[in-house]
């Protein structure tokens, strides 16, 4: 018998190795699994070069190795996770739409309901809210390199502001004549009230 001594794991990865386990049907105890990954990892060979992040790629957003999926439909809760490059639901390799679809048995719009948990993460997020976050961290601009750059941008406000283009399109002025039975001054968004338009 040996000495044993304790390592904080992640829940999510502790989590991942005992739904892995599961899967395979391995009856290995989960603190044996970690020291033999150790020991592999250990006998590496030190020089190889780091490899690729594996992960799903879904449109614009990146999903990495072991981030998990959840679908809820009418109070139940279905998961789903990140494999090397799949995404795996009950042992087979299925895209975002078909997880969300295939639990629902109806046609979903799997960004809007598909939430997610990246690893390292304790909170799930709406998939669409992330891609809204990537889209808005990329067109936010880069600040100036030098500060020789910003100073002379606020030095030259004039030369900068007569550089903007004068010709914006101007919108249309708005129509303000009165519509059939419209007794009131203009002041509303529309000409017509919508009583006078449903019940003619």
């Amino acid at each position: 018998m040996f000495a044993t001594m304790s390592v904080q794991v992640s829940p999510t990865t502790l989590l991942a190795l005992m739904e892995r386990l599961r899967e395979t049907g391995s009856a290995i105890d989960p603190a044996e699994a970690v020291d033999a990954a150790i020991r592999l990892w250990l006998a590496a060979p030190s020089g190889a070069p780091p490899a690729a992040p594996r992960g799903y790629q879904w449109k614009t957003l990146f999903l990495p190795e072991g981030t998990w999926l959840r679908m809820a439909y009418r109070g139940d809760h279905e998961y789903a996770i990140v494999e090397g490059d799949h995404i795996m639901y009950k042992g087979r390799a299925i895209s975002p739409n078909q997880f969300a679809g295939g639990y629902a048995d109806s046609v979903r719009n799997a960004w809007q309901d598909i939430s997610i948990r990246m690893p390292g993460e304790k909170n799930w997020k709406i998939a669409d809210a992330r891609r809204r976050e990537l889209a808005r961290a990329a067109a936010t601009p880069v600040a100036p390199a030098t500060p020789t750059a910003a100073a002379a941008a606020a030095a030259t406000p004039a030369a900068s502001s007569s550089a903007a283009p004068m010709s914006a399109a101007q919108p249309a002025p708005r129509d303000t004549t009165p519509g059939q039975g419209w007794t009131e001054p203009e002041r509303r968004k529309y000409r017509f009230r919508l009583e006078d338009v449903a019940f003619d």
